[in-house]
């Protein structure tokens, strides 16, 4: 069913709720105060109102999954009023949509919040939290990864969308080689990266390695992500999850807390700050197989960053320690395909004793050109893959160019073509 077919039946009611609702605000509150006016009152909300906001939500979110859209954007001034998606990678507003005030918005995100979610939201502004719905069309939960925030002095919230069916670990076109060093069965311990930008498919390319392991492995693997994305039912692996801030207080605990849970494998949802990376390191030099992921875009660009990351003091004994449990590293990022979708392209470092050797001496900038001339083990530079994609006329030229780390070296390539 359409979003305008909801509109004609109930859309004019669920507006009526949030005017009515608004309307309450004391004309003398001024700025942040009138949002934090909603903050304090939420709760007073009637119950039937609330649900019928969840409704309108749901509607939303229904409509984006038909428009095969993977993010929405609702409230805040940058907005417009208007409901954003992002459709295979283009952001557009949305015209056939209800516009919202910025009030309005903000009521329909708190009213998807409980009570300690409000109180985090309070103090810092900023919440991370998972959502999820029954969508009738399909008769299946939906799950969406969202990120509440303020935007001069309004609130706003965007939402991903969580793909319910994880892709075939051979449907990525890693190199056998590349499959065979990120399985436990393979290799029971070592750290394996997944890099890129945000909204590059890192979560999906991570969810299909866990699939393929609950597929053939007898293993235990810790999942602790913030927030969880894709729940995993347990098959030939068994597998927890725990979300930051719900079932632990913080990626680090919640490395640490998992040595105390016999995991084989540990999957670290992201490695954003340094006691996070040396807790990672830990466990890894432990004899446990973990997987992470770094907002980078290039496998050199990656163990800089984890090393810049650390103090000064630290590095040397990080950069020693990352080179013996670093055992793979894939970079990448999607692409606009000729079919007007979006096309996975990749860098991949498989770490050998050279690797390890330049590293150690801080002379990363020499691992490009081993990743350049490693392609019989399996690596294969970003470069070299839109070299690919564009000769298979999956790509246009001037997306292999504009999506290359490196623009001179793409156009060498292509000038051997």
């Amino acid at each position: 069913m359409s979003l305008l077919l909801y509109k004609f039946v109930t859309i004019q009611d669920q507006k009526a709720i949030l005017k009515n609702f608004v309307s309450t605000i004391p004309s003398t509150l001024l700025g942040l105060a009138r949002i934090f006016y909603f903050f304090e009152n939420i709760n007073k909300l009637n119950p039937a109102d609330s649900v019928e906001l969840r409704n309108l939500i749901n509607k939303l979110l229904s409509s984006m999954i038909e428009k095969n859209a993977s993010d929405i954007e609702l409230g805040g001034y940058g907005n417009g009023g208007y409901v954003w998606l992002r459709i295979f990678g283009k952001k557009e507003r949305v015209k056939e949509f209800p516009t919202f005030t910025e009030e309005e918005a903000a009521v329909i995100i708190l009213n998807l919040l409980n009570t300690d979610q409000l109180k985090i939201l309070t103090h810092s502004h900023s919440l991370d939290f998972s959502y999820s719905f029954l969508y009738e069309k399909k008769n299946e939960n939906v799950r969406f990864r969202a990120s509440a925030y303020f935007e001069l002095d309004s609130l706003t919230l965007n939402m991903r969308a969580i793909n319910n069916q994880i892709r075939p670990i051979e449907s990525l076109e890693f190199h056998p080689n590349v499959i065979k060093t990120m399985s436990h069965t393979f290799i029971k311990h070592g750290l394996s990266l997944i890099t890129g930008i945000t909204g590059s498919g890192k979560s999906a390319t991570l969810d299909s390695i866990i699939d393929a392991h609950n597929k053939s492995d007898p293993a235990h693997i810790v999942i602790i992500s913030s927030p969880i994305e894709y729940i995993h039912k347990s098959n030939i692996s068994i597998i927890k999850h725990r979300e930051v801030g719900r079932d632990v207080t913080s990626f680090k605990d919640g490395v640490t807390q998992s040595l105390r849970q016999d995991p084989d494998i540990i999957v670290i949802g992201e490695m954003r700050d340094p006691d996070t990376i040396l807790a990672a390191l830990e466990v890894t030099d432990t004899g446990h197989k973990v997987f992470s992921t770094l907002h980078t875009s290039s496998a050199v660009e990656s163990i800089d960053r984890i090393i810049a990351e650390v103090h000064p003091n630290e590095q040397d004994r990080v950069r020693n320690r990352l080179a013996d449990v670093l055992i793979s590293v894939v970079s990448q990022k999607l692409v606009p395909s000729l079919d007007g979708k979006r096309v996975m392209a990749k860098e991949v470092l498989l770490v050998n004793y050279n690797v390890k050797a330049a590293i150690k001496n801080n002379n990363t900038s020499e691992i490009y050109m081993m990743i350049n001339q490693g392609g019989q083990q399996g690596m294969i530079t970003m470069e070299q893959d839109l070299k690919r994609l564009y000769l298979s006329r999956k790509i246009s030229l001037d997306n292999a160019i504009a999506y290359a780390n490196n623009k001179t070296r793409m156009q060498q390539n292509l000038t051997a073509v």
